[in-house]
C-alpha cells in the first residue's frame, strides 16, 4: 500500500474508533424531545455515513484493488473490530460471490440477485438498503461501496449492520421516559429501527390496523412535523424528521395519558 494511503487508512480507523467509543461510552441523559430526536437521527446518520467513508478509503488501497481476499482481509478485520454494532464486513467479487469477516472466508451464498448488486456494479454507493440475511436470518442495513481498478468495478466492500444492535446503541445513548420510544420508518412505512425488536421490518399497518399506514403516508410528505395517532386503542403523540442522506423518517413517540 502506498505510504500516504497507509497513513490515511490508519487515521480513518483511529477516527472511527474514537467515534465508536464516544457513542458507546457517552453518559446516559434525559433530553428534551426535539433535542433527543436530533441526537437520535444524528447518531444513526453518523454511524452509517461513517462506515461508508471508511469503506471508500479502503476501496482506494492496493489491497482492495487487487480483488484478493487474502490481501484485503487484514484491513477488513480491523474495520470490523472497530464497529460498535458488531457488524459483518464483506468483500464481494463481480460474480456476486463474497467473503466475510464473520466466517473468515468465502461465504456459501451469492448476492447477485440482491437489489443493490446492479448499483454496486455500475459504480454507485449503497446506503440504507434493507435485507434479511439468508445465512443468519439477521435483519440488516447494507452500506457498501464499489472497488474500481483501471475504470472497472473489480469488487465491492460492504457492511451488514444488524438493526437490533444499531437500535441497542441508540437506546444506550439516549434515555427516554418509559412511556416514550423511538423508531425509524422507510418511505414505505416499514419499521427499520425500534425500541421493541419484534416490530422491526414490519410495516406500521402490521403493528396497528390497516388505516394506520395511510395515516403515516399522509404526513410523511413533510420533512418534519408533529403526528398524533392511535395504536391498539392507545393515543400516541410523536415528532418526526426526515433524514436527507438516508431518506428515512425518524420518530420519537409518547403515549398520552
Amino acid at each position: 500500500m502506498p505510504r500516504y494511503l497507509s497513513l490515511l487508512v490508519s487515521a480513518i480507523f483511529m477516527l472511527f474508533s474514537y467515534t465508536v467509543q464516544a457513542e458507546s461510552k457517552h453518559a446516559s441523559i434525559r433530553l428534551d424531545p426535539q433535542v433527543a430526536l436530533n441526537s437520535f437521527r444524528g447518531l444513526v446518520e453518523n454511524h452509517l455515513t461513517g462506515i461508508l467513508r471508511t469503506e471508500r478509503v479502503i476501496a482506494l488501497t492496493s489491497e482492495a484493488r487487487s480483488a484478493r481476499w487474502e490481501s484485503v482481509k487484514p484491513l477488513l478485520d480491523r474495520f470490523s473490530k472497530d464497529l460498535a454494532t458488531d457488524a459483518t464486513v464483506w468483500f464481494m467479487l463481480p460474480d456476486g460471490s463474497y467473503y466475510a469477516t464473520e466466517s473468515g472466508g468465502l461465504v456459501g451464498q451469492n448476492i447477485k440477485d440482491r437489489s443493490y448488486y446492479p448499483r454496486l456494479m455500475s459504480g454507485q454507493d449503497v446506503l440504507g438498503d434493507l435485507v434479511i440475511s439468508r445465512s443468519t436470518g439477521h435483519r440488516s442495513v447494507i452500506v457498501a461501496t464499489p472497488v474500481i481498478e483501471n475504470g472497472q468495478v473489480v469488487g465491492a466492500i460492504g457492511v451488514s449492520v444488524r438493526v437490533s444492535l444499531l437500535s441497542g446503541v441508540v437506546e444506550t445513548y439516549t434515555k427516554m421516559p418509559d412511556n416514550a420510544y423511538f423508531y425509524v420508518l422507510d418511505s414505505n412505512t416499514k419499521i427499520i429501527l425500534h425500541r421493541f425488536e419484534g416490530r422491526m421490518f414490519k410495516t406500521v399497518s402490521d403493528v396497528g390496523d390497516q388505516s394506520l399506514g395511510g395515516e403515516f403516508n399522509a404526513v410523511m410528505d413533510k420533512d418534519q412535523g408533529v403526528f398524533n395517532y392511535s395504536l391498539n386503542g392507545r393515543k400516541i403523540t410523536s415528532i418526526f424528521q426526515r433524514s436527507a442522506p438516508l431518506g428515512w423518517y425518524f420518530f420519537i413517540a409518547q403515549q398520552l395519558k
